[in-house]
């Protein structure tokens, strides 16, 4: 898995401190740009979100490139609908390669299974390859694809969504895939925005656990990880 992050709102801590400014403040905009050019954007930002204000985040946006996650992953991380999607096709892109795929961790660990596992996928390109062949367009020979096929994906945010997106899917019962990208995500949000991002992850960061009897147990473990997350 590789995740970037392509491109984010240049000074997005000031963008974000400007519109909070304005929402409590007669001065104009360029007054107000002058005025946090010396402020302590930082400790504002941090009262903000103490308080709650989170619209503002909304002006702040984020995108990320992610290669190397299975169908699984996309298939759950667009159901965050506050985002942009762009993902590889698989109608356009044809697999008379040997398509790569995402082996889980508990298959991997199994000689037999994971064996198992990829002679299925082996049998799938081949049966693949022979439909595409036999003139089956390759929009309809996919439907023999895997969920564990490798994609890509381009995926844009604003910080208010992408903390949403922290709080549930940097969580221990969060599937492994995305919990795994979602952390890599994270690292590159806080070095852009430290401010932002500094308190962000799972939902027992900031108090009980939000899972109730279902949760991991592990919430000591847990905070102390994200504390790390750099």
């Amino acid at each position: 898995m590789k995740v970037t992050l392509i491109h984010h709102t240049p000074n997005p801590e000031q963008a974000v401190a400007l519109a909070a400014r304005l929402c409590y403040s007669a001065v104009s905009i360029e007054g107000l740009q002058e005025r946090l050019s010396g402020s302590d954007i930082e400790g504002f930002l941090g009262k903000i979100l103490r308080l709650g204000h989170l619209s503002v985040l909304e002006h702040a946006s984020f995108t990320f490139g992610i290669e190397g996650i299975s169908r699984v992953t996309t298939h759950q991380l667009v159901r965050h609908r506050i985002a942009s999607f762009s993902q590889q096709s698989q109608r356009y892109v044809s697999h008379r390669e040997m398509f790569d795929v995402v082996v889980p961790p508990t298959v991997g660990k199994n000689p037999l299974m994971a064996e198992r596992f990829l002679d299925q996928v082996r049998e799938i390109h081949r049966l693949y390859g022979e439909m595409v062949e036999a003139g089956i367009p390759a929009e309809d020979a996919r439907y023999l694809l895997p969920n564990a096929t490798e994609t890509k994906i381009i995926v844009t945010m604003n910080a208010r969504e992408l903390l949403h997106f922290f709080q549930l899917r940097c969580c221990e019962r969060a599937q492994w895939e995305i919990r795994e990208m979602a952390i890599g995500m994270l690292r590159l949000a806080r070095r852009a925005a430290p401010a932002i991002f500094r308190n962000a992850g799972p939902g027992c960061l900031g108090g009980r656990c939000p899972e109730g009897d279902m949760t991991c147990g592990r919430m000591a473990e847990v905070r102390s990880f994200f504390e790390s997350v750099q």
